[in-house]
C-alpha cells in the first residue's frame, strides 16, 4: 500500500536518489504557520495552490471558556494575529480561534474530509501521522519544508523502508488502541520504527473504528516511524461520506486498489497477539517506558526513575495521582469522551485530585459531546469542561498544572517537563485516566467496569 501511494506521487528522482513527491494537502498551525507564510511572502513566492493549504489555531490558544486571541503564553497573541494576517494574505483556508470548525489539526482534518485515502498530507507537527488512519500517507515536517511544499507542490524525500505491524486476535474488553500502541512501544522501543513507513494491519486493527485507528497511527511518531497508516476499508469510506471536503463517491480504481497485495514483502515485520494486551500506563519519561497497569516498574534509566519518582519493583496500580487530563490529538475525540464518561457516570473524582480537565479535540467534538450530555457527566464527576486546543498536552500555552504534580493523561508524550516544569506525566487511555481520577491512584478501568456490571 505504501508503494502504491508513494509511486503515484513521485514526479521525478534526483541524481542522488531522492524522490520529488507531490503533496496533496498542507496543514499549518499558529505556532509555525506565520513564519512559513511570511518567509514565502518576503521572498516573493506565492502559495502555488491555496485550495490545498489549510491553517488552524490550535497550539497556543487558551482552552478556557470565552477564550479569544489573548493567551496566557507570553507573546502568544502575536502568533495568532500574525498567522491570521498571513493566512488571509495568502488566500488559504483558515479555521480561526472562534470558528465553529476550530480544533486540533489532526482532529479537524479527518472530520472535515480534508485528508483522504491515498493522498499525501504534511503539517509542521510530528503527530500528523495520526491521519494515516484514513488510508493516507501523512507525516510531520518543519516550517522550511512547509514553505517548499506550498511554493512548489512537492517535497524532496529519500524513500523510507517499509514495516508491517500486525495485531492478531481480539482485544479484551476494556483494552484500547492506546494500549496497543503502548504495548508496541514497550516491546520494541521508541526507536523501533526509525526509517520506516509503518502499516498497521491484522484482524485487531480491522476491528477498530476509525477514531481508534487514529489513536494507533498517532503514536507511530513515538515509535520513530516516518508515517503510520491503515488500509482504507468500508468503515473508512462510510466515515468520510458527506464530509465537506470529501468527494461524493470513492469509486475510482485508485481507491479500490489501496491495499497491500498478497505476498508483498516488507523490510520488517512485527506480530503482536492482541488478546495478550492489557490496559497500559507509562512509568518513566519515554512512551516506551510502559507496562500493564497491574505490573511493577522495571529497571530503567536512573534519570527516568529519579524524575518520575518511582523505583524498580514499585507497583503501578495504586500509585497516587494529583491531576487527571483527557485531551490531545491522541484521545480527545467523541468516542474517547463517551468511554471515559461511561466510567465516570454516577461517580466523582477522589478528594486528593487537585485538577481534572477535559479538552475536546475540536469544537465539533465539543458540540456533539454536549448534545449527548457528556459535559454534564464530566462536570458532575468533578472535571472541568474546556474549549478545544493543544494547550496542556504540552507546555506551550502558558498554562500548567500545580508544581510537582503527578498526572495521569490521555496524551502521547511523558517527556521531562512535557506538561510543565517538574510535572510527572503517566500516559494511558481515557478509561485509565477516568478510573484513576475516581480512585485517586492509577487504576485498571476494568475494576470499575466490573463493579458497574454487578
Amino acid at each position: 500500500m505504501f508503494a502504491k501511494i508513494w509511486d503515484a506521487h513521485v514526479t521525478a528522482t534526483t541524481a542522488a536518489g531522492a524522490d520529488l513527491v507531490a503533496i496533496d494537502r498542507v496543514f499549518l498551525h499558529e505556532r509555525t504557520g506565520a513564519s512559513a507564510l511570511k518567509s514565502m511572502a518576503a521572498s516573493g513566492r506565492p502559495v502555488i495552490d491555496p485550495a490545498r493549504v489549510f491553517a488552524v489555531m490550535d497550539h497556543i490558544v487558551d482552552t478556557r471558556p470565552g477564550r479569544g486571541d489573548q493567551t496566557l503564553m507570553q507573546g502568544g497573541q502575536g502568533f495568532i494575529t500574525e498567522t491570521r494576517a498571513a493566512a488571509l494574505a495568502a488566500g488559504i483556508t483558515l479555521f480561526d480561534v472562534t470558528d465553529a470548525d476550530q480544533g486540533i489539526t489532526h482532529v479537524v482534518s479527518p472530520e472535515l474530509g480534508i485528508v483522504l485515502p491515498g493522498c499525501t498530507l504534511v503539517a509542521p507537527d510530528s503527530h500528523t501521522c495520526t491521519q494515516g488512519a484514513l488510508g493516507a500517507l501523512a507525516w510531520g515536517i518543519g516550517s522550511s519544508e512547509a514553505e517548499h511544499a506550498m511554493a512548489t507542490g512537492v517535497l524532496r524525500l529519500m524513500r523510507p523502508k517499509t514495516m508491517r505491524v500486525t495485531f492478531t486476535g481480539t482485544l479484551p474488553k476494556g483494552v484500547t488502541a492506546k494500549d496497543m500502541a503502548l504495548t508496541l512501544l514497550a516491546r520494541h522501543g521508541a526507536g523501533g520504527g526509525a526509517g520506516h513507513a509503518v502499516e498497521f494491519a491484522g484482524p485487531a486493527v480491522e476491528a477498530l473504528d476509525i477514531e481508534a485507528r487514529m489513536t494507533l497511527c498517532n503514536m507511530a511518531t513515538e515509535f520513530a516511524a516516518m508515517a503510520g497508516f491503515v488500509a482504507p476499508d468500508a468503515k473508512t469510506y462510510a466515515y468520510l461520506a458527506g464530509r465537506r471536503y470529501a468527494p461524493a463517491a470513492f469509486d475510482a480504481p485508485y481507491w479500490a486498489d489501496l491495499k497491500t497485495d498478497d505476498g508483498a514483502v516488507f523490510d520488517a515485520e512485527i506480530v503482536i497477539d492482541a488478546s495478550e494486551i492489557r490496559p497500559m500506563v507509562t512509568w518513566g519519561t519515554s512512551p516506551e517506558h510502559a507496562v500493564p497497569v497491574g505490573a511493577a516498574v522495571p529497571q530503567g534509566p536512573q534519570r527516568a526513575h529519579d524524575y518520575i519518582g518511582l523505583e524498580p519493583g514499585a507497583t503501578m496500580a495504586g500509585t497516587p495521582i494529583d491531576v487527571a487530563f483527557i485531551g490531545s490529538c491522541t484521545n480527545a475525540r467523541l468516542s474517547d469522551l463517551r468511554r471515559a464518561a461511561d466510567i465516570l457516570r454516577g461517580r466523582h473524582i477522589a478528594p486528593s485530585i487537585k485538577t481534572a480537565l477535559v479538552v475536546p479535540g475540536s469544537m465539533a467534538v465539543k458540540r456533539a459531546a454536549e448534545g449527548e450530555g457528556l459535559d454534564k457527566v464530566f462536570e458532575a464527576a468533578g472535571f472541568e469542561w474546556r474549549m478545544s486546543g493543544c494547550s496542556l498536552c504540552f507546555f506551550a500555552g502558558g498554562e500548567s498544572f500545580p508544581a510537582g504534580s503527578r498526572t495521569i493523561s490521555s496524551t502521547n508524550r511523558n517527556f521531562e517537563g512535557r506538561q510543565g516544569p517538574g510535572i510527572r506525566t503517566h500516559i494511558a487511555s481515557p478509561e485509565v485516566v477516568a478510573a484513576s481520577a475516581v480512585m485517586g491512584a492509577i487504576t485498571d478501568p476494568r475494576d470499575l467496569m466490573a463493579e458497574a456490571a454487578q
